[in-house]
């Protein structure tokens, strides 16, 4: 694959991804130098959330600007990093019930981590809320449910351009492996996130 560089944290790693497994992460890095080293996304990036926050600045809230496509990480009301994100394959509105393939809008949590999923690395948001269970039950409805931020897929079926430019996901809020480390990182669980229009 090809030489990547990206930002983690407030350093920059030139990291070759030479190899993705059903490994820890799925994912085993190699450096460039007189030695090859290879070691496990776990160990490269101290995913461990509260040992994180000595060496990255953590986030006290995550707000998604859905029309803007972008989630910024926030601290005390003001955006620190900002990521473009992709929707679900109908970005528009509210999502209503299981299978719309919308992005739910509201007020929720980051509420676990899982990385282990079928996408690279996800933090599962606390989609639906009570509002959104009353909701669906007045309409009749399932509300549905896995919503999360992802990385890419680890299995992709499309090229890299279309996830890339296009909204692709279920429902779920997409960015790119280099960016998932870094929410990752400047996370912690619990993180309050509030989905906007």
């Amino acid at each position: 694959m090809r030489h990547k560089s990206f930002f983690i944290g407030t350093r920059f790693a030139s990291l070759r991804l030479k190899d993705v497994s059903d490994s820890a992460l799925g994912m085993r890095i190699t450096r460039t130098g007189k030695g090859i080293i290879f070691a496990s996304l776990l160990g490269v990036c101290w995913l461990a959330p509260l040992r994180a926050s000595e060496m990255f600045p953590v986030a006290d809230q995550v707000v998604i600007e859905k029309a803007a496509r972008k989630l910024h990480l926030m601290q005390q009301g003001k955006s620190f990093r900002t990521f473009s994100i992709s929707l679900g394959i109908r970005p528009d509105g509210d999502k209503q019930e299981e299978g719309d393939f919308r992005t739910p809008e509201g007020r929720y949590l980051l509420d676990s981590r899982n990385p282990n999923s079928e996408f690279f690395l996800s933090i599962h948001i606390s989609y639906p809320n009570r509002q959104d269970r009353r909701q669906a039950r007045n309409d009749g409805v399932q509300p549905g449910g896995s919503i999360m931020i992802h990385g890419q897929p680890n299995e992709p079926s499309k090229s890299e351009t279309y996830y890339q430019t296009q909204d692709w996901t279920n429902g779920c809020i997409a960015v790119s492996n280099s960016d998932m480390i870094d929410i990752w990182l400047m996370t912690a669980e619990n993180t309050p996130i509030e989905i906007r229009p």
